[in-house]
């Protein structure tokens, strides 16, 4: 089990993809979740592993896609008897509604995507970049390995930037008006959330005609950076990578609430409104309609619920629920 958890994790981190881990890590009994058993939470919502039953797992998908969309961990502590007067610092007590009994305290933590940093061009500044960039811990892709540098994954053409970028991808332009325009328009296209451009204020006018001519929106050309570049009066290949990479924090630091996983929390929220599911308005679990007994009217509309506890629970004050 463990060596499935953590080949998962490799495999995800290994292809960009955001994700957060859940450990439990105490319990009161009884519970089916046990200290050491763990999942992982996808950015689509899924929960990959075990760390309790049917009420445990919904709770642990959304904080999950909440320490994904903050960039913060949290120790979560499941009960009955959730209160948050209990005097338990530094843990987030929730409720458990349909469950026989017992504590579960688990700890979940954010793994966001290792920043990536696509450096194209073979002159001084780009060598300067992508050595810098290395350092300060990106994982750094070259399109036309600058001289002298090793030990980084080198694309073959400008278009391979396309399946390359992630939501924390950075990509920079460095070729000096030796085919710019085909690698621009295709990391803007790809989404990237910030491209940079080593080039004068002319060209850049120029290529950015040349870009909305082949159709790209002002939204898109809005991540263009150019000159690239905080302003810090640099002259040398290395002052001029050291100002890009500013700028490059900057706008990652700047992404507080990260889009990427706005957006995949709200594509789990957004789940009831999808064609044969629905969500239980107690516990949040995703429910299918028509194999679930546990179903209650309530003022003209049908709810519907993972188990007879949580339909008890709701019909008891339907109202705090739905509020």
């Amino acid at each position: 089990m463990a060596n499935t958890f953590f080949s998962l994790a490799h495999e995800l981190e290994s292809r960009g993809e955001p994700f957060a881990t859940a450990t439990v890590v105490r319990i009161e009994r009884p519970t089916s979740g046990k200290p050491g058993d763990r999942a992982i939470v996808t950015l689509a919502g899924e929960l990959l592993g075990w760390v309790g039953g049917s009420c445990a797992r919904p709770t642990v998908i959304r904080e999950g896609l909440a320490a994904l969309a903050d960039g913060r961990s949290r120790l979560i502590r499941l009960s009955t008897e959730p209160d948050d007067r209990s005097g338990h610092e530094g843990i987030t007590d929730l409720s458990m509604t349909c469950f026989s009994g017992g504590t579960m305290e688990i700890f979940i933590e954010p793994n966001p995507p290792r920043p990536r940093l696509i450096v194209v061009g073979d002159q001084p500044v780009a060598h300067a970049l992508a050595t810098l960039g290395r350092t300060m811990g990106y994982q750094v892709l070259t399109v036309g390995r600058p001289p002298g540098l090793e030990g980084v994954e080198t694309l073959a053409a400008p278009a391979e930037i396309a399946g390359r970028v992630h939501p924390l991808t950075f990509v920079v332009v460095a070729t000096h008006g030796d085919h710019d325009e085909v690698a621009l328009e295709t990391a803007l296209e790809a989404e990237a959330p910030y491209v940079g451009l080593v080039a004068s204020r002319k060209r850049a006018e120029s290529i950015g005609k040349y870009l909305k001519v082949r159709g790209l929106t002002e939204e898109r050309l809005a991540a263009l950076r150019s000159p690239a570049g905080l302003d810090i009066g640099a002259r040398t290949p290395e002052e001029i990578a050291l100002s890009i990479l500013a700028e490059i924090v900057q706008v990652g630091r700047s992404m507080d609430s990260f889009a990427w996983a706005a957006a995949g929390s709200a594509a789990v929220q957004d789940e009831g409104s999808q064609s044969g599911t629905a969500l239980d308005p107690v516990c949040g679990m995703s429910v299918a309609k028509d194999s679930t007994p546990h179903r209650h009217e309530h003022e003209g509309k049908l709810y519907y619920f993972c188990c007879a506890g949580c339909l008890e629970t709701f019909e008891s004050d339907p109202e705090a629920h739905l509020a």
